[in-house]
């Protein structure tokens, strides 16, 4: 079912109480709101149970280049990345496949000679600074050698909206979601939410954050199964 950006505005806003059934936006509620909505969304973003789901993109390596932006406009021109995921690999001209270990930036910068080696890279890390144009930089280690092309998996932003009278198809709950969540930020300061409003916040956000679970993969620690073989449906 298609919404519309100023349907959801007005329904969190009613919400609150500031709105009546049947009532519209004015000029400046569409400017102000619309402006504290994608700030809403562009929060959502950084709790990574709030994505629905993983993006996989592919990019060509330059033999012996280890550095590259990414982000609009930058070398991998793309949406910026949030966050890299399991799993990110190398693949070859064969298609061959390997995978790549993600590092954070205390690992990374412990590498002494970043530049070593010509080969094929086993470690990427994402530093998620902005440069100038708003892009990070994805570092692989050891550099690469050519005819590689790298896989990643990764966490985006969720959407902002550009006008209130853009067409939304949201993924199921997050229309709830967003309305509630979004009428509980526009009522901090201001008046008291309702405990209906919390509650159905409260019960929006983690339906949607349950239903982002990643699935579980079931083993048995080593010193249980004590060098043997063990099926985890058979025992």
């Amino acid at each position: 079912m298609t919404v519309y950006v100023s349907s959801m505005m007005l329904r969190s806003m009613r919400l609150t109480g500031e709105k009546a059934r049947g009532a519209t936006l004015t000029s400046d509620e569409q400017v102000e709101v619309l402006a504290e909505l994608n700030a809403f969304m562009e929060s959502s973003s950084l709790e990574g149970l709030m994505c629905y789901q993983l993006t996989q993109e592919s990019f060509a390596l330059s033999a012996s280049t280890a550095t590259y932006t990414i982000g609009p406009s930058a070398t991998f021109n793309t949406v910026r990345p949030t966050k890299l995921m399991d799993p990110c690999f190398i693949r070859d001209a064969g298609n061959l496949d390997s995978q790549l270990k993600i590092l954070g930036p205390d690992t990374y910068g412990r590498i002494v000679q970043k530049n070593a080696g010509v080969t094929y890279p086993e470690y990427i890390f994402y530093d998620k600074g902005f440069t100038s144009s708003g892009a990070g930089t994805i570092n692989l280690y050891p550099s690469p050698s050519g005819s590689l092309t790298l896989y990643i998996n990764s966490q985006k932003q969720l959407g902002s909206f550009s006008t209130v009278s853009q067409p939304l198809n949201l993924p199921i709950g997050y229309q709830l979601y967003i309305e509630s969540n979004f009428a509980m930020q526009l009522a901090a300061g201001f008046i008291q939410a309702s405990p209906e409003l919390v509650r159905m916040a409260r019960d929006s956000k983690a339906n949607v954050k349950s239903m982002n679970l990643p699935e579980p993969i079931m083993r048995l620690d080593a010193g249980i199964v004590r060098g043997t073989r063990s099926n985890i449906f058979t025992g």
